[in-house]
């Protein structure tokens, strides 16, 4: 009998042990469940915090950026729209042209300006009117939109870029149908520097093609296109700063934008002028030039856009801005 109860009492100390045991284990695992959880909510509570600290962090910059947007177009807005500089461009373009070949005489001739292959040439240079185009008529549409145009007169103000680039277009083949006419095409002899008369019905372009030499009246048509988009550069921007001081609401930061990037693209055209001046003096070629470029910016800004507003005639740039009077005031 005393053995068996000494096994009863074994047995049952065992199903105790077993059980404490078991209970010891689940609380062990519950501990660890809940440490788990502690942690996790912790990682998220301090993405959380990161993430409302990037965001802070991002609206100041942007308030920052845009602060500095609209002090640095007031800035220019009101410099382009001086009569100074609106009624005198012209006259330092004019400057520029005559007295940028003089620095030929002191720029380095191994710069990396004086190479004709250079990336701003190829890039910009050969696409002057594409360039001038976009963001011109970029920014006239967003003027447009921000000054609320009807649809009619949206299209009169985008009209003047088309315009212009009938314009360019009728120069290009006129100018290449008079030195086709005026110039004989050369087949340089071999050791010698004396030129053998090859074709006196050849073209400029097959000529040149050929590796041969071409000898005749130019106009730089690359002076022209530059000079006559700095000129529409400077006519469209101009109405920006009046529009600034008499509007209630200040425009967006897209319209800014392309504000800017028309003024960074001027100072570009002005540069490049600089440099076909300066590296590649070409005279008269580049003078006459310059001349056409500015009689075409005067005969469609100082006269045929001033007429009276009509479907035959394009608006005036700030037709629709400001008053009648306002228009006819500004500087000629």
């Amino acid at each position: 009998m005393d053995t068996k109860s000494k096994e009863e009492e074994n047995t049952l100390i065992q199903k105790l042990l077993k059980v404490s045991s078991g209970g010891q284990m689940d609380m062990d695992l519950k501990t660890e469940n809940s440490s788990n959880g502690f942690s996790t909510q912790i990682n998220l509570e301090k993405l959380q915090k990161m993430a409302a600290e990037l965001i802070l962090l991002g609206k100041f910059l942007v308030r920052l950026l845009n602060a500095a947007l609209v002090f640095v177009t007031n800035l220019l807005a009101r410099m382009l729209g001086s009569k100074l500089v609106r009624g005198h461009f012209h006259l330092m373009l004019s400057a520029l042209l005559l007295f940028g070949p003089v620095l030929s005489l002191w720029v380095p001739r191994y710069s990396i300006f004086a190479n004709s292959n250079n990336y701003l040439y190829r890039k910009f240079l050969k696409s002057t009117w594409g360039w001038t185009c976009i963001f011109s008529g970029s920014f006239i549409l967003l003027l447009s939109i921000s000054a609320r145009h009807p649809r009619s007169l949206l299209l009169r103000h985008l009209s003047r870029i088309v315009v212009v680039g009938l314009l360019l277009c009728v120069c290009h083949r006129l100018l290449a149908l008079l030195e086709d006419a005026s110039g004989t095409c050369y087949e340089p002899l071999k050791g010698s520097s004396v030129q053998l008369l090859l074709h006196e019905d050849c073209t400029k372009l097959s000529c040149l093609r050929a590796n041969m030499v071409w000898r005749g009246y130019e106009v730089s048509q690359d002076v022209l296109i530059v000079c006559l988009c700095c000129l529409l550069l400077v006519e469209e921007m101009s109405v920006f700063g009046p529009y600034l001081a008499q509007t209630k609401m200040s425009p967006g930061a897209p319209l800014r934008l392309i504000f800017l990037l028309c003024v960074v693209l001027l100072s570009l055209w002005m540069f490049l002028l600089l440099c076909l001046l300066a590296h590649f003096p070409k005279f008269p070629a580049q003078h006459l030039g310059g001349a056409l470029g500015y009689l075409g910016w005067r005969g469609l800004y100082q006269g045929w856009y001033r007429l009276k507003p009509s479907w035959g005639c394009p608006a005036l740039p700030g037709e629709g801005l400001f008053t009648t009077t306002d228009i006819h005031k500004q500087p000629q």
